[in-house]
């Protein structure tokens, strides 16, 4: 069967929510951003007007104010783009079941069974970017081809609110003159590399020999050197597949620096909640915990260690953390962020092999009261009941609803 991909981006998927949650900021200059209070003020998403002002994602709001004078700071919202990217994904699927999100606003559809009921693949995407127009008030650019990687060309090469397609016949004149950038997976270290070699566009990555690409890349490199060609047959997942997390993370910029060890545990203390939350929405365990420490000269160290029992509670999670905390952490300079990851996970139906002397029965009390704890802030918000500790303050942002310095497609 001929292959039909599509590649469909929200376009200015952040600031185009709140555009369509206030319909006053509609045609304004918008950015979204952290909030400068809380010291992580930068520009996450902009507007169409925003950008053509020179407004770029990771400017400072004063650098975002400097360039486009009368532009409007909102603060993120991830609860409604969570909200509106589902919305999306279900629309999706009145086309197709095999949906693969790259990220909140980016997803892969394979449609190559679907054009007998809505027509060819050009059709199809067409037919999409008006349904979620219609339905959401958001626009979409979409690439139309024959593998994924020239699907997500497609979809960077028009935007706002565009269908292009990249066939058999005409991806060499569209896609070979691109930057070598351009292409998915080619960073900023691999660019510098190519251009040792004097390969600066997709074309010469093509035109080159896949046993040199190799030889300066290893098997990255060959694999780019089968994108560039047109030589990707990486299937589109089902959309009810689901692939184990290799990690699970919160962390916070706090909005005044910790000044003692007692400090940091109450901030610590938080996040496992936070973090315990997500790994009981996935079913899984940690065997692994990390301590990701930011200090006032901007200079971050990172402590692990393995926990004694897989676990998702956040008695064990924190518990866990301060230990390596406590054992590695050097206090040299007053901290200003801090991240508790957990990594190694697996499933929580699979069998343990417990450890001689490792205590069941506590293990199970701490499961027990955190998953009712769970349960009563998921019914009544998380502010109803909470650690003691907090009383003595935090020094954590106010007013979100998680704890979370990346947007949850980057946990």
């Amino acid at each position: 069967m001929r292959r039909i991909i599509l590649h469909c981006d929200l376009n200015n998927f952040y600031a185009s929510v709140e555009c369509v949650k206030n319909p006053a900021l509609k045609g304004l200059p918008v950015a979204v951003c952290g909030n400068d209070d809380d010291r992580h003020g930068i520009v996450l998403a902009k507007s169409q007007p925003a950008k053509i002002c020179g407004v770029k994602t990771g400017d400072t709001i004063f650098e975002a104010k400097k360039k486009c004078k009368g532009i409007i700071i909102v603060q993120t919202d991830f609860d409604a783009y969570h909200y509106y990217s589902e919305i999306v994904k279900d629309i999706y699927a009145q086309y197709t079941d095999l949906i693969e999100p790259f990220g909140m606003d980016e997803c892969w559809l394979d449609v190559s069974g679907s054009t007998i009921l809505f027509g060819e693949g050009e059709k199809i995407a067409n037919d999409i970017r008006n349904h979620i127009r219609r339905e959401t008030g958001l626009t979409i650019s979409v690439g139309v081809s024959f593998n994924k990687v020239f699907a997500k060309l497609g979809s960077d090469m028009k935007k706002p609110d565009a269908t292009t397609v990249i066939s058999h016949e005409n991806f060499k004149e569209k896609v070979w003159s691109l930057p070598a950038s351009e292409l998915l997976f080619v960073g900023r270290r691999t660019t510098k590399t190519l251009e040792k070699y004097g390969i600066k566009t997709i074309g010469d990555i093509a035109l080159s020999q896949g046993s040199f690409m190799k030889k300066i890349l290893g098997k990255n490199g060959f694999d780019l050197w089968l994108y560039a060609n047109g030589m990707d047959t990486s299937p589109v997942s089902h959309m009810d597949s689901k692939l184990i997390m290799k990690s699970v993370s919160r962390g916070i910029t706090c909005v005044e620096s910790l000044l003692s060890v007692y400090e940091a545990q109450r901030v610590i203390a938080e996040l496992c909640i936070s973090v315990s939350k997500g790994l009981r929405r996935e079913h899984l365990l940690a065997t692994g915990i990390q301590v990701a420490v930011k200090d006032d000269n901007l200079t971050v160290k990172q402590y692990s260690a393995p926990l004694e029992f897989p676990t998702f509670s956040a008695k064990e999670l924190f518990d866990g953390a301060v230990a390596v905390f406590l054992e590695k952490h050097k206090w040299k300079r007053n901290i200003r962020s801090l991240t508790v990851r957990t990594y190694n996970l697996v499933y929580e139906k699979i069998f343990q092999q417990l450890t001689v002397g490792y205590d069941i029965e506590t293990h199970e009390k701490h499961e027990i009261v955190d998953g009712t704890l769970t349960k009563i802030r998921e019914k009544q918000g998380r502010n109803l009941v909470f650690n003691g500790c907090r009383l003595l303050g935090t020094k954590m942002p106010t007013g979100k609803s998680d704890y979370s310095s990346l947007p949850p497609a980057s946990f």
